[in-house]
């Protein structure tokens, strides 16, 4: 058998796309997506300090442009308010709001019943070695040199 790596790049993704799906229809009952969903909850995790959009995007891997989206999403439906900084005027922090706490069971048993179903069938020893592949898999992209160079696109 031939080890196809493109196959498995395009596996990896499509495996993000069908979690996606999964957890935003288990979730649509609140009408709330899983990115959403998952942006609350680090949110509400760290209510006590408040969370910057910077803090977010660094957590989440996302582009300001995407946590500032996620964010005015959260705090139009009432989940999250927005608080200058106590430190730094400048800044504003998010809070969950009694509102977004009280969807804090369901998010959880919502993801953790994705979850579950993602990895039905994997021994304890299975999960370890993917963690294990993926962290490494996401080293060599941090690694990777950047270029801009359009001719070495072409090429």
């Amino acid at each position: 058998m031939t080890l196809n790596r493109r196959r498995l790049i395009q596996d990896g993704r499509q495996i993000g796309i069908g979690l996606d799906q999964l957890a935003n229809r288990s979730l649509a009952q609140a009408d709330i997506t899983g990115v959403q969903a998952l942006t609350l909850l680090y949110i509400l995790q760290n209510a006590e300090e408040g969370v910057s959009v910077t803090s977010l995007h660094l957590a989440s891997g996302h582009s300001k442009a995407t946590i500032s989206r996620l964010v005015k999403r959260l705090w139009e439906k009432g989940y999250v308010s927005l608080e200058p900084s106590r430190e730094d005027g400048r800044q504003r922090l998010l809070y969950g709001t009694e509102e977004g706490r009280r969807l804090k069971r369901f998010l959880e048993q919502a993801i953790a019943r994705s979850e579950a179903l993602l990895y039905r069938g994997f021994s304890t020893g299975e999960l370890e070695d993917l963690d294990r592949l993926q962290k490494k898999m996401l080293r060599n992209l941090s690694a990777a040199p950047e270029s801009n160079n359009k001719e070495e696109a072409v090429k």
